[in-house]
């Protein structure tokens, strides 16, 4: 296993802890990572995006869609109403699991929709006003001289 040292990383750097911790997150996690339930994340457009986990077996009631710190939680229990059943064979798994999915910032869940066996759930990116790039209007030379001008008489 690769370990690397972030020190370096926190002496130089105000804010970035953030991407430091993602970074040994994703790194300490061994190779068997969770498989269950399959799920695809699709990019709808430059600030949209869905996140698609197979859910069959699951109800809406069995469910649960949360947010919390940044992190999206996906996770169900289904509670066992097949004691009385003799199974044969059993390939359709209804365990119980919880997916977290780590959210960038701005990041926000618009919806979630349950439809054959398959929940789907809406993300945006809504950046503020204050982040967005604008364009800074450039005034003519004369009118800047001008003022620097008056700024000068009024000081002597």
């Amino acid at each position: 296993m690769r370990t690397l040292d972030f020190a370096p990383l926190y002496r130089s750097t105000v804010g970035f802890d953030q991407i430091a911790n993602m970074m040994d997150r994703v790194l300490s996690t061994d190779g068997a990572a969770p498989s269950y339930p399959p799920y695809n994340i699709e990019k709808l457009d430059d600030d949209s995006y869905r996140i698609s986990i197979a859910v069959a077996g699951f109800s809406d009631a069995d469910l649960s869609v949360e947010v919390r710190d940044k992190a999206l939680i996906v996770s169900a229990r289904k509670v066992d109403e097949d004691e009385n059943k003799t199974f044969l064979h059993r390939g359709i798994a209804t365990r119980a699991f919880e997916r977290r999915f780590h959210l960038a910032d701005h990041v926000q869940v618009t919806g979630a929709a349950h439809v054959d066996g398959m929940l789907h759930i809406e993300l945006h990116r809504q950046v503020p006003e204050a982040l967005k790039p604008r364009q800074i209007q450039i005034a003519s030379g004369t009118k800047v001289l001008e003022k620097d001008v008056v700024d000068a008489k009024s000081v002597n």
